[in-house]
């Protein structure tokens, strides 16, 4: 990246420069590398990034075809799943109200809507069958909050986990730690930076929603601490918090190759404890 580049080119910037300093940069023992994909890596990749192109190309029609609707007087609800089930029955109910060319433009319209979903659902498909089958897909989806497209992109775009040293170093290149600004051994730390991966660190934020959302369904630890964090610093900030603790267990996952375990509760510990100890005394007294 350039940034790690620029502290190396000396005097005014030109080619051979620039060359000089990238083969400078390149002999630093602390210079950060991108590992290199393999083919399978590279083809999940290429299906997430398709798939993110046709997810712009229909919200871009959608809103098309609401700013030419409401130029005729039709009023659509905003959102892609309400487009989607209101549309044709808007188009037939007004028909009457419409010439006869406004009215193949709109089907037209409707029908390259149609293809959009059918290619979508096309590379959902092939995602989802690669994520049934990918081993460490498989365990990145024992995870809270991590489904097929998160699990499938992580593994598409880590190649190797063991690059990093730990489960922070992994969150913070998809950019999910604060921003710091340390002086005079005076730590300050600022908000998230946009530094990373945007599109991972969209899915892992996203998947930590939904598993706000079901916080109240269980007891373990984990969803304790996130309701405790809820409770003092909002949706928001805990959904990126939890976001980031996903970052890590990924890391952890994928370097150990297990499954995720999650923590029991805290009275469920105590308990476990307790008969632990208990047992303990028992062997004890028998020797």
């Amino acid at each position: 990246m350039w940034q790690f580049v620029k502290p190396y080119v000396k005097s005014k910037k030109n080619d051979s420069r620039d060359a000089e300093a990238i083969a400078e940069a390149v002999t630093r023992p602390t210079m950060r590398f991108v590992p290199i994909k393999d083919v399978d890596q590279q083809d999940i990749q290429a299906l997430h990034r398709v798939r993110e192109r046709l997810i712009g190309e229909r919200t871009a029609l959608v809103h098309a075809v609401h700013g030419l609707m409401q130029e005729y007087g039709m009023v659509m609800p905003t959102g892609v799943a309400k487009f989607r089930q209101a549309v044709v029955g808007k188009l037939e109910a007004e028909k009457d109200k419409r010439t006869p060319l406004s009215q193949e433009m709109f089907w037209q319209l409707v029908a390259e809507f149609a293809a959009l979903e059918a290619q979508l659902a096309s590379y959902q498909e092939k995602l989802d069958t690669l994520a049934q089958t990918h081993p460490a897909c498989q365990r990145l989806m024992t995870i809270p909050g991590i489904g097929p497209f998160t699990a499938t992109a992580l593994v598409a775009a880590v190649s190797d986990a063991s690059a990093f040293q730990n489960g922070r170093q992994c969150a913070a290149w998809l950019g999910l730690v604060p921003r710091q600004h340390t002086t005079g051994g005076k730590e300050r730390l600022l908000g998230i930076s946009k530094r990373g991966d945007t599109s991972l660190r969209k899915l892992l934020v996203h998947g930590a929603r939904a598993t706000i959302r079901w916080v109240g369904s269980k007891t373990d630890r984990r969803r304790q601490w996130i309701r405790h964090l809820l409770e003092r610093r909002g949706t928001n900030r805990t959904a990126v918090a939890v976001a980031n603790n996903n970052a890590r267990i990924v890391w952890a996952l994928l370097t150990s190759h297990q499954d995720y375990q999650p923590a029991t509760s805290y009275g469920e510990q105590t308990r476990v404890s307790a008969a632990a100890k208990g047992l303990w005394v028992s062997i004890l007294a028998v020797l």
